[in-house]
């Protein structure tokens, strides 16, 4: 991942919401057809569509609280790409699952992974798919308050797991602020789709043990409990995770 990424494959809580409403696609930045792109693999229509639709309502959503906060929302770049593409932290590829970066404020997604969320983790559906915009948009959210900078010079995996589980944090008040269309039953697939991609589950998998010291994203409980934190609590004041000793 290169200097000033946020988030990667370990990034997913897989949770909430499928929309499909009309926001125009035109919102979208589509790379795939680039040079040194697999454009075999572009999205199709709908999948452009759905896309647009989950980022529409993520700029309600926070456009929203920064006015009632006095400030005001400067809406990310969405750019969807496929296997590899340049951005302004550098180099990302598809491997590295869906990223975010500072320094062009864009939200990075590779149209494959929505493959990967349902065949390798066990994630199928619209549901899933939401919420690796909303994940990401939430560091948008932490670029915007200062959060972002604050802890650049003091990056640490500890740091990056409370990064993450604020981004977790924060994606929870976005289902809160969008119940509406929330099916019952949605929260508790969120959770626990989260728990599934915590990092000692993905640890497990991988290496068949668990190192805790090399977490950057948090594990599956931790994951859980703060999406519900900010789904219950809908505060963003409530997703402090730089004020608890162990998030």
């Amino acid at each position: 991942m290169g200097p000033g990424m946020i988030g990667g494959l370990g990034g997913l809580v897989l949770l909430l919401v499928a929309l499909f409403f009309g926001v125009d696609p035109s919102a979208i930045i589509d790379t795939s057809t680039q040079p040194g792109m697999n454009a075999g693999n572009t999205a199709d229509n709908h999948t452009k569509d759905f896309i647009a639709a989950v980022l529409g309502y993520t700029e309600d959503t926070w456009s929203d609280i920064f006015e009632r906060n006095g400030r005001t929302y400067r809406e990310p770049k969405l750019v969807l790409f496929t296997g590899a593409v340049n951005s302004a932290c550098g180099f990302g590829q598809a491997a590295m699952g869906p990223f975010y970066c500072p320094s062009d404020e864009s939200v990075y997604l590779d149209t494959s992974f929505f493959q990967d969320l349902r065949d390798r983790f066990h994630a199928p559906g619209d549901f899933a798919q939401a919420y690796v915009i909303a994940h990401e948009v939430g560091h948008h959210v932490q670029n915007l308050l200062g959060v972002t900078a604050q802890v650049e010079s003091s990056r640490s995996n500890q740091t990056s797991v409370r990064v993450e589980l604020q981004a977790d944090c924060f994606s929870g008040i976005f289902a809160n602020r969008n119940q509406g269309v929330l099916d019952p039953g949605d929260i508790d697939e969120a959770l626990s789709a989260a728990a599934m991609i915590g990092d000692d589950r993905l640890q497990t998998q991988t290496r068949g043990y668990v190192v805790p010291e090399s977490f950057t994203h948090g594990s599956a409980e931790q994951r859980s409990h703060w999406f519900k934190t900010g789904f219950e609590s809908g505060s963003v004041s409530a997703c402090n995770t730089f004020d608890v000793q162990n998030p």
